[in-house]
């Protein structure tokens, strides 16, 4: 029997704006006669995708070219990495500054009562052997995981540091494990760096560099002068706030300096002193840098991205640049100072390291502790663009010890699909991905004995000429897996989770160790490890034990626990599926794989789960999906369903589509592509025929924002929804298809009427559904470069959405994501920074609670309406007492 078909979320190309977030620009069936899956994402179709999208042209890359947008719509991986930042940059280009102005603002509001309570604050098992239904992970291997981890350093006592993607950075002392946050205090809680000086000090820069659609912007770099007990403050930050809004790919030391490649240049600072401003040392296009002539430019973002520095250890005077957008640009390439002093681009000497702009993107080094080697990875542009099956164009090594080489190649994806990787299918091989993943570090004992992460983890023991895939990409495939729940993963041993991003090697009790940081968290294996007959490590340990919870969920839903009492809680997370915690449980399970996105749970009965993967792609289950993976051998013990629309076939959808149930009657759902979809059949729904669309928003217009309540239905939309001619409405109608219309919204943004911008999210009124209120993302005007982008955050109606009424008031000026009306009349919006409470009969806000600077994406209430919960997109879930909200 062929192996089972199994989804995993396709990470498209995006691309860094002025914003704190990123923007997009070019990242089988079951047994029977079910078909294809709910958001089937094999390898196959994977491989299928992304030879229908090499060579395809972003809209922001196109109209640089010709000033025309030929849009690429059907371009799902163009698409996909767009969307999540489109919601906070369109109209126009964000100036810098704005998170860190809107973390003070939110800082000063006075605070609810009560104190928010983590409730995933324990081990996450994406192979939880209750959940092996057709369209679960579940058995791939990879064990305990929570969010993406963007960096690592350790050291030689048992301290290791992680760097998470939206949840700041965490501390064990006991070589992994027990982590306790250490950044909580600093307005940015995205990592893009770490690093251990000579001296112990553990530096941090903020801004995640992976060019993701979920990335943000940071606030700078900062030193912790005693990383084993201390915590970092805003007081730490090296410099002043030339690094502000910034990514930071990596922070490199050499010649008493600091060196920080940045999506905007190469940067150095002493490292004897923290006062005193930043460097520019090396800009190739600075009329695109703030203040530059041309800074508002829509293409300024992409100007100047910095990968990485290569220093000479044997003349740290003697550095080299790899600079350059990983989608390619004629400034891309490797720069170093002639005998002038001026930074010039290297044309040739480099051996098989390419030096050409087209074969020059996303670049690593990592040099050998005695100065014997210097290797790198190198990502190519035009292989992105033409190679359906990867974007890598090689690993290499310079043997010299001389970052200017010559360099000599050591692996490409070729050779490293044939060494045991998981990654064997034409059109997704090693580094499809090699502009999102990618780390490399050198043993300091074994200046041959190296380590690679791409989408999986690779190690050579004699400088390249021999690679195992050490930690491959999943199991499934492999002759040793099995769906067997008494067999963790078959015969097969433990992985890591794909995407890798962060590597360090450190010491624990005399024992050195590698820790790698991916998409899935933390893991580690004894430095000189154990290896099958494949090549694949033995001996890999999660180390996402509980005490580290960096999950980046999209939504949250909430049900009665028939089975246990209590209630149930489920949720969509980024590349970590679908997270389900039951009542009695100790360790949350994962029930659906790939990207979770927006969920539906039923109040009444906690097992009834309708979950989106991406693009409206929704299944639905009655029993949680538990399953023990029998339907490989039956079919009809499948337990999910596969219920899409049909915007899902169209890909007329956004990437986190919404979905939601009408507050009166959870039987009638209402979806939203480009046109509204109703279904009446609740979670007896079997197939995606049972839609009716009872709206179509228009042809380029897409749903950002539904809510139903009696048979009375909003919607939002965008389209165009990037800053090239963005538009927004909203459009009222009932779930049975009559009275439809749209709203007329000024254009202008003018004061006091909704903004021309991105329609996050809507909250009824229970009592009443003409009144309703719309949560708008976005910065307001004096931030926001681009055409009606107005002032307001949070509008409310009182007259089924006709007119509207800017009731922001004292609310920060940052982007609001949901709200939910309170039972007693109260409103709660969440926000990138927070969340915010306005008490009934109030008309200002408060902060509620006291959670890190990050993302809260959605709020729900518990089915008694008692208890709130948020879903942050970094940290976990959290709940709090609604009336503690006072």
């Amino acid at each position: 029997m062929s192996q089972p078909t199994r989804k995993r979320r396709w990470f498209t190309i995006c691309a860094i704006t002025a914003s704190a977030a990123l923007v997009a620009i070019p990242a089988g069936a079951a047994p029977g006669s079910r078909g294809t899956p709910f958001g089937a994402r094999a390898l196959a179709q994977l491989a299928a995708e992304r030879g229908q999208s090499v060579g395809a042209v972003s809209p922001k890359a196109k109209a640089e070219d010709d000033g025309g947008d030929d849009g690429n719509e059907a371009d799902e991986i163009a698409e996909g990495a767009d969307q999540y930042a489109e919601a906070r940059t369109s109209p126009g280009i964000v100036a810098p500054g704005a998170y860190g102005a809107a973390w003070t603002s939110l800082a000063n509001l006075s605070s609810t009562g009560g104190s928010w309570r983590n409730i995933t604050n324990l081990p996450y098992n994406s192979d939880d052997a209750r959940y092996r239904d057709y369209d679960s992970n579940s058995s791939g291997g990879s064990g305990n995981v929570t969010g993406r981890m963007a960096a690592m350093a350790a050291d030689d006592d048992g301290y290791v540091y992680a760097g998470s993607a939206g949840g700041g950075v965490w501390r064990s002392r006991s070589g992994g494990g027990h982590w306790q946050p250490i950044s909580d205090k600093l307005p940015a809680q995205s990592t893009g760096a770490l690093a251990l000086d000579g001296a112990g000090r553990l530096w941090l820069g903020t801004g995640e560099a992976t060019t993701n659609a979920d990335a943000y912007l940071g606030s700078g770099v900062y030193v912790l002068s005693n990383p084993r007990h201390g915590t970092f403050s805003t007081r730490s930050r090296v410099g002043g706030d030339e690094l502000e809004s910034t990514t930071i790919h990596e922070l490199r030391f050499g010649g008493g300096k600091v060196w920080a490649a940045t999506s905007e240049g190469v940067w150095s600072h002493s490292t004897k002193t923290l006062k005193g401003a930043w460097k520019l040392e090396f800009a190739p296009n600075p009329a695109y840098l703030p203040g530059g002539s041309l800074a508002n430019d829509a293409s300024a973002a992409y100007k100047n991205i910095a990968n990485d520095i290569a220093i000479d250890p044997k003349n740290p005077s003697k550095v080299v640049l790899a600079v350059g957008w990983r989608s390619g640009d004629d400034y891309n390439g490797f720069y170093t100072k002639d005998s002038s002093g001026t930074w010039t681009r290297i044309t040739s000497g480099l051996g098989d390291l390419p030096a050409d702009a087209d074969n020059v993107g996303n670049v690593t080094f990592a040099r050998s502790a005695d100065g014997s080697r210097y290797y790198a990875i190198d990502q190519s542009p035009e292989q992105l663009n033409t190679n359906p099956d990867s974007g890598l164009e090689g690993i290499y090594v310079s043997k010299s010890g001389a970052p200017t080489g010559p360099w000599t190649k050591i692996a490409d994806y070729k050779g490293l699909a044939a060494d045991g990787s998981a990654l064997t299918s034409s059109g997704y091989m090693p580094g499809v991905q090699a502009w999102y993943n990618q780390f490399l570090t050198v043993d300091p004992a074994n200046a041959e004995h190296v380590y690679a992460g791409l989408e999986e983890v690779y190690e050579t023991k004699d400088g390249g000429t021999n690679w195992s895939t050490v930690g491959p990409y999943w199991n499934f495939g492999f002759p040793c897996w099995s769906i067997d729940p008494t067999k963790q993963t078959g015969d097969c041993s433990p992985t890591t989770h794909s995407d890798q991003h962060g590597v360090a090697i450190g010491s624990y009790h005399g024992k050195s160790f590698v820790y790698v940081g991916n998409d899935g968290g933390v893991y580690k294996r004894p430095l000189a490890g154990s290896q099958d007959a494949s090549g694949h490590a033995t001996d890999w340990t999660s180390l996402n034990d509980g005490t580290i919870d960096t999950l980046q969920y999209y939504s949250v839903g909430v049900g009665k626990d028939l089975t246990y009492g209590g209630v149930s809680v489920t949720g969509g997370l980024q590349d970590n599926g679908q997270s389900i915690l039951r009542s009695n449980d100790k360790v949350m399970g994962s029930n659906f794989g790939g990207d979770g996105g927006d969920t539906l749970t039923d109040p009444a009965n906690g097992c009834n789960i309708a979950e989106e993967y991406v693009y409206l792609s929704i299944q639905v289950t009655q029993n949680c999906a538990v399953n023990d993976g029998s339907w490989v051998t039956d079919p009809s013990k499948i337990t999910s369903y596969n219920v899409a629309p049909a915007d899902n076939a169209t890909g007329e959808a956004r990437f986190i589509a919404p979905i939601t149930a009408d507050m009166k009657n959870s039987s009638t759902w209402i979806a939203g592509g480009r046109h509204i979809w109703v279904q009446t059949h609740g979670y007896a729904i079997r197939s995606g025929d049972e839609w009716t669309s009872v709206y179509d928003l228009g042809a380029g217009r897409t749903a950002t924002a539904v809510a139903a309540s009696g048979g009375k239905v909003y919607a939002a939309w965008c389209g165009p929804c990037n800053n090239q001619g963005f538009a927004r409405g909203i459009s009222v109608g009932n779930a049975d298809g009559t009275g439809w219309h749209d709203i007329t919204l000024p254009s202008t943004g003018a004061d006091g009427t909704v903004p021309n911008r991105y329609l996050a999210g809507f909250a009824v009124d229970p009592k009443n559904a003409d009144h309703v209120y719309l949560a708008v993302n976005g910065f307001s005007r004096h931030w926001t470069e681009g055409p009606g982008a107005g002032v307001g955050h949070v509008f409310e109606s009182t007259d089924g959405g006709t007119t509207w009424k800017d009731i922001s008031k004292n609310l920060p000026d940052v982007p609001t994501d949901s709200a939910v009306v309170t039972p007693n009349g109260g409103l709660a919006v969440a926000t990138d920074l927070g969340v915010v409470y306005r008490a009934p009969g109030r008309t200002t806000w408060k902060r509620v609670g006291n959670l890190p600077a990050v993302a809260v994406l959605q709020l729900k209430l518990s089915p008694d309406g008692k208890t709130l919960y948020a879903a942050t997109h970094g940290r976990g879930i959290y709940t709090i007492g609604v009336h503690d909200l006072r």
